[in-house]
């Protein structure tokens, strides 16, 4: 039986049997885990509220090599970011977050600058940074750090050097008008858009978030979920909860810039 070490955060929970509960952390050391927190939904369990969604902890479980669910021992509080899970805007805006590191990663594919941008993702969205920006830095370094990033330079399909007239976003990156023509699945994309994804990916992580974005911010949050979709197979199911609490809640339009 082996004993495991590092800082995490909980990323999925749910209930399992009629007291356990499975959950699914991003560690620094191990990358993503799923293990099955025993006796943790009973009242005087010993984990208390350290499993809720978001918080950061230090994880210890035992790993038998017999399963792929690790037996979780402790999961003691370090942060628990209860300020992201009071306020519906700042929930909807990490749970696509946290569906993005889900869905994009693989189990036990560790990778420290990746849990990094989620630990600094999470402690924007408790601070007084807009939670929309949060999200589109986090979502923009996030499918580069994980090898996914798109060419901006030039087309994907013919190798024309962009700028180019009309420009679309496809697999891969920029897709130019003659080769959307023939291929599926692109959408059109702005020059100021592109010009603001390169800006938010060459910037300092605080540098893009006081970036102004105005005009583009939608563009670019369309282009973002345009790509996660591709690379997960289907829509992140937080854009339907994001969509959900804008229909319900004021928007703060200056917040949003």
């Amino acid at each position: 039986m082996g004993l495991g070490k590092s800082a995490a955060v909980v990323i999925g929970s749910f209930p399992l049997g009629e007291s356990d509960r499975l959950v699914t952390f991003y560690s620094r050391d191990f990358g993503k885990i799923r293990g099955v927190a025993k006796a943790a939904r009973r009242m005087r369990s010993r984990f208390g509220s350290a499993l809720e969604l978001c918080t950061l902890g230090e994880l210890v479980f035992f790993d038998t090599g017999r399963s792929e669910l690790v037996r979780i021992d402790h999961f003691d509080i370090t942060r628990p970011f209860n300020r992201v899970r009071e306020n519906l805007q700042t929930l909807a805006q990490a749970a696509w977050v946290i569906e993005c590191v889900a869905r994009l990663t693989a189990e036990r594919d560790r990778h420290v600058a990746l849990f990094s941008l989620l630990v600094r993702a999470l402690r924007a969205l408790e601070g007084s940074r807009a939670a929309a920006r949060v999200a589109i830095c986090f979502g923009v370094r996030c499918i580069e750090a994980l090898g996914h990033r798109p060419r901006l330079d030039a087309c994907v399909e013919c190798g024309r050097a962009y700028p180019f007239p009309r420009p679309s976003l496809g697999e891969g990156g920029l897709v130019c008008e003659a080769c959307a023509l023939a291929s599926a699945g692109t959408m059109p994309v702005s020059p100021a858009t592109i010009t603001a994804a390169e800006r938010l990916r060459s910037l300092s992580w605080d540098e893009a978030l006081a970036l102004p974005l105005a005009r583009v911010q939608a563009e670019l949050t369309a282009v973002l979920e345009a790509q996660v979709a591709r690379l997960i197979g289907h829509p992140p199911r937080a854009t339907r909860f994001q969509r959900e609490v804008q229909r319900l809640l004021p928007v703060d339009r200056e917040a949003s810039l």
